[in-house]
C-alpha cells in the first residue's frame, strides 16, 4: 500500500499554525495570558456560554431571541397576507405572531391561513422546542456547577515540627459544611537542567504527613517533612527564587450538601514561602472549657527566635 503525502499551500499552512501562547512570569508564577478568561473560549461556544458572566449570558439570550423572531417575521412578510387578522405589511403583528409560535404559547386572534405560513410555523415550532431545551440546559448547567469555597493561607512557612524542618500551610472550609473524602495534593514546580544540558520545567510530588481526611469541616494544616527524599532538601530561599520554584496545591472532595465533587487550587511562589516562621495559633479555649477558632488570625505568622 502506497501513501501519498498531501502538500499544503503556504496559505493553508499558515491557517493551521497555532498562535503563540504568551506566558507572563512574576514572582516565580507562570501565568498563561488569557487562560480561564471567558472570552478566550470564543472557538468553543458551549464553554463560552458556561463561562460568560450572567449579564452577558442573559443579554446574549435576549439578542438571540429577538433576532430569531425578527427573521421569522420577515419570512412571514415575504409570504404576503398569510396570517389571519394580521394587518397587511405590519412587521409588529407578524413579529408578535412569531413570538407566540416560537414559545408554543397558542394563538389568540392571529393564526396561519396559507400553506406557506403553516410550513414556516412548523419550522419555527421545531426550532423553538430545540432552542428552549438548549437554553434550559445551559441555565441549569450554569446553576449546577459545583464550586468550593476553600480558604488557603496567604503564605506557607518552613519551621521545625517534631525536630524536623517541615513545610506547613493552612486551609479552611468557608462554607461551614463538610467536604467528604477530601484529598490534598501538593506539587513543586521549578526550573531544572538535565545532564544533557536541556532546560525543562519539572514537577515533583510532595509527600504529605496526611494527604486526605474523611471530613474537611473547619481547618486543615497541611505538612510536608523536608527530609533527604524531599525535593526541598538542601534548598535555600535564594535557590527557590533562582529556580522559579512554585508550590501548586490541589484539593478535591465531595460536597455533602450537593453530593458532587468539588475542587480548589492555590499556589505559593518562592517569596510566599517564609523560612523560620510559624503560624499563629487559631485554636483557643473559653473559660468554661469550650474551644473556638479565631479565623481573624488565619494568615498571621510569627518569626522564630
Amino acid at each position: 500500500m502506497k501513501f501519498r503525502l498531501k502538500r499544503l499551500s503556504p496559505k493553508k499552512r499558515q491557517q493551521r499554525l497555532i498562535p503563540p501562547i504568551q506566558i507572563h512570569v512574576q514572582d516565580g508564577k507562570f501565568e498563561i495570558i488569557g487562560m480561564g478568561v471567558w472570552h478566550s473560549y470564543w472557538r468553543d461556544p458551549y464553554h463560552l456560554l458556561l463561562t460568560i458572566p450572567w449579564t452577558g449570558f442573559l443579554l446574549l439570550i435576549c439578542t438571540f431571541y429577538v433576532t430569531i423572531n425578527a427573521l421569522f417575521a420577515l419570512a412571514y412578510l415575504i409570504g404576503g397576507d398569510c396570517i389571519a387578522n394580521a394587518r397587511p405589511g405590519s412587521f409588529l403583528d407578524v413579529f408578535f405572531f412569531s413570538v407566540q409560535t416560537l414559545a408554543s404559547i397558542g394563538y389568540g386572534a392571529m393564526y396561519p391561513k396559507t400553506t406557506y405560513a403553516n410550513i414556516i410555523v412548523t419550522i419555527e415550532a421545531m426550532i423553538g422546542l430545540v432552542g428552549i431545551a438548549v437554553m434550559t440546559g445551559l441555565a441549569f448547567a450554569r446553576f449546577s456547577r459545583p464550586t468550593a469555597r476553600v480558604l488557603f493561607s496567604r503564605v506557607a512557612v518552613i519551621t521545625a515540627h517534631n525536630a524536623m524542618p517541615t513545610l506547613i500551610f493552612r486551609s479552611a472550609n468557608q462554607r461551614r459544611n463538610i467536604i467528604l473524602e477530601a484529598q490534598m495534593r501538593v506539587y513543586l514546580m521549578r526550573d531544572e537542567v538535565t545532564l544533557e544540558g536541556q532546560f525543562m520545567r519539572r514537577f515533583h510530588d510532595l509527600k504529605l504527613v496526611r494527604n486526605q481526611t474523611p471530613s474537611f469541616t473547619l481547618s486543615w494544616s497541611v505538612m510536608h517533612v523536608i527530609d533527604e527524599f524531599s525535593p526541598l532538601y538542601g534548598m535555600t530561599p535564594e535557590s527557590l527564587t533562582q529556580t522559579n520554584t512554585i508550590l501548586i496545591v490541589s484539593l478535591s472532595g465531595i460536597d455533602e450538601t450537593v453530593a458532587q465533587v468539588v475542587h480548589a487550587r492555590h499556589s505559593y511562589s518562592a517569596n510566599e514561602i517564609l523560612w523560620n516562621n510559624q503560624f499563629v495559633d487559631i485554636f483557643h479555649h473559653t473559660p468554661d472549657g469550650h474551644r473556638y477558632i479565631d479565623y481573624n488570625r488565619f494568615h498571621d505568622v510569627l518569626p522564630l527566635e
